[in-house]
């Protein structure tokens, strides 16, 4: 292949975009998959593949690096209730995950073949963004019980990973759908988000070392540099998009993330209509 100026380009949008959609509840997978339509990278169908996942890797190293400190339980700066808290935090996050890891190696080949396409994208888009503007109504006048990090319970910590199953689907985005589960059983909007960062922490590296596995250790240097400008980017493109966020969802609701997966939908929806589905040439 010719890595070209043009090409690095096209890997930086990318990696902008994961880093944006990773941690939105927009659906990184879903715009991923649509961008990629639009921005071919001159490389083989199976390395893309591979590649749209392990670009994630740079996304999940931004989590760590904004919360080392609170996720390492042997940080000399904790004292002996914060080091148990942390640990605590570990197992409930690992708990949570347990659904996904279960129903996503037993059907990934499926949920691949027949669910990373156009139409999924549009009407999961569509649906879970009228699901986010339904909740935000429905619990506008709801107190969260949960406040607090520390005070998640296991139950609940269980019930949030069931729901990041949903996001197996193309198009669902699973930060948003662990923020709905988180909502909807009483944890307030910071808590279900931070959750749903360290939630991503196990499940993407997972992920990613599945999809290498699956391709095998054999790159060229232009694929090594792919990977590395696209982690990067994507790194430091999420930990802007992490910080916004949190400040956001201070003084705001996720209506505004309903209303934008609405109308991409919609644009999707006539975009296939208009020029014919965009994936079905890969399948």
């Amino acid at each position: 292949m010719d890595l070209s100026i043009v090409e690095l380009l096209k890997v930086v949008v990318l990696g902008i975009v994961e880093g944006l959609t990773e941690w939105l509840p927009v659906s990184s997978t879903g715009h991923m998959i649509l961008v990629d339509e639009f921005i071919k990278l001159d490389v083989s169908k199976d390395f893309m593949d591979m590649f749209l996942v392990v670009i994630q890797l740079g996304a999940i190293l931004a989590v760590v690096a904004l919360n080392f400190e609170k996720l390492n339980p042997w940080s000399d700066w904790k004292t002996k209730q914060e080091k148990r808290d942390t640990f605590s935090l570990w197992w409930k996050v690992i708990l949570a995950c347990v659904p996904a890891a279960v129903i996503g190696l037993a059907f990934n080949d499926y949920m691949e073949e027949h669910f990373m396409t156009a139409p999924v994208v549009a009407a999961t888009l569509i649906f879970y963004g009228a699901l986010f503007i339904w909740i935000e109504n429905y619990n506008k006048h709801r107190r969260p019980r949960i406040n607090d990090l520390a005070r998640l319970d296991y139950r609940t910590a269980l019930i949030i990973g069931m729901f990041q199953v949903l996001s197996l689907v193309p198009g669902t985005s699973r930060s948003g759908a662990t923020i709905i589960g988180g909502i909807l059983f009483g944890t307030s909007r910071i808590v279900a988000a931070e959750f749903t960062f360290f939630l991503a922490i196990p499940v993407m590296f997972g992920a990613s070392l599945l999809k290498l596995m699956k391709f095998g250790l054999h790159y060229t240097g232009a694929e090594i540099v792919i990977m590395v400008v696209g982690m990067v980017t994507a790194f430091i493109v999420s930990i802007l998009s992490i910080k916004f966020l949190l400040s956001y969802i201070k003084t705001n609701d996720f209506k505004a993330f309903g209303w934008y997966r609405i109308v991409l939908g919609i644009i999707v929806i006539a975009y296939l209509f208009l020029v014919g589905d965009p994936t079905v040439d890969n399948h």
